[in-house]
């Protein structure tokens, strides 16, 4: 008899439904929420188990390569179509949420998400604290700005000087000031070193990166818009069409289609944002600071002038995404311009 189990997990306890393969409830109760315990329990209440669903989450990718790795027949449902058909339930508990996981594993009628290996994750995290400190980074320097313009004090870059050390500058002999200041210029110190310990090892991550290193000779694209990109992806093959990896990142525009209503709007901006926001910046870059120029240059000009930078700049972001994904699988090099698209 197939039997299908549905985990709804949460940090102290996991609750659990078997089903079989008419819909009809076998078992449903708890454990604690460690891979152990609810192999132990999947053992014990359903040894001829078919599949085992649990949504994504902060602790999914735990449960899934732990479980995985004791040769459970685990799939990882995607978290906003899971909840679609959760939804329809009158009532919102952990025990039937895990009892409709169940019914969506047996009917096949779910969305898998793909894993990524501890390693990505690993290197993931790298990136996620380095853009934390980024902007902590932002903050500090504009709560800094701030204070001094209440003093009629307004900073302007200074070749040659760093933020701090201009900020030193405006106030010294001002004891006031400098007892105010000294400490979030002490903090900015430090993060701005962490900051630099982080990109050395992004950069390190790169240049030992094949693949990264493949996509960083596009304009615009360097080890950091790399890193995140080949992270977020992770595994080229599961895009049957290049295309699709601008959806995956949330680069193209919604869409509502109701019987004489078609609206387009915005971008969805569902996927990695770390990654959208990289592309974004790399679009810029090329728009706006790389010299050289190419096709995609030419055509991201073409819809500024159109429809405005800001909508160039996420075309050219989404494209991008859509050439590094088609560098990676095929190996080609970046196409720069001919003389006749420069001319154009």
């Amino acid at each position: 008899m197939e039997q299908f189990v549905g985990l709804d997990v949460s940090q102290e306890v996991t609750h659990l439904c078997v089903a079989d393969n008419k819909g009809k409830i076998l078992w449903q109760g708890k454990c604690a929420s460690t891979p152990e315990a609810i192999a132990d329990t999947i053992r014990a209440k359903a040894a001829t188990v078919t599949r085992i669903g649990l949504e994504s989450g902060p602790l999914s990718t735990w449960h899934w390569h732990a479980l995985n790795a004791m040769g459970f027949p685990v799939v990882c449902l995607d978290a906003r179509h899971a909840r679609a058909a959760l939804n329809a339930q009158v009532n919102k508990t952990d025990k039937n949420d895990a009892h409709g996981l169940a019914q969506i594993v047996r009917t096949g009628w779910y969305r898998e998400v793909g894993v990524k290996s501890l390693d990505t994750h690993t290197t993931r995290s790298l990136l996620s604290v380095r853009a934390q400190l980024v902007g902590m980074r932002v903050e500090i320097m504009n709560q800094t700005r701030g204070i001094l313009k209440t003093f009629g004090i307004v900073m302007r870059g200074k070749p040659g000087m760093s933020f701090e050390q201009h900020a030193e500058e405006l106030i010294e002999g001002d004891g006031p000031l400098q007892g105010a200041l000294r400490s979030l210029l002490a903090v900015l110190r430090s993060i701005g070193e962490q900051i630099a310990v982080l990109d050395k090892r992004v950069q390190r991550y790169a240049r030992q990166n094949k693949v990264c290193r493949h996509l960083m000779t596009i304009p615009g694209v360097g080890p950091v818009t790399a890193a995140a990109f080949v992270t977020a992806v992770d595994d080229p093959g599961k895009f049957r069409k290049s295309k699709s990896v601008g959806a995956f990142l949330g680069l193209t525009p919604r869409r509502y289609q109701s019987g004489e209503t078609d609206v387009s709007g915005r971008i969805s901006k569902c996927g990695d944002e770390l990654t959208r926001t990289y592309l974004y910046e790399a679009a810029t870059s090329l728009l706006s600071k790389i010299h050289k120029w190419s096709a995609l240059k030419v055509w991201g000009l073409r819809i500024a002038k159109r429809a405005g930078m800001k909508k160039a700049r996420v075309a050219v972001a989404r494209k991008l995404a859509v050439i590094m994904h088609r560098m990676w699988l095929t190996g080609e090099e970046f196409r720069w311009s001919n003389p006749e698209t420069a001319a154009a």
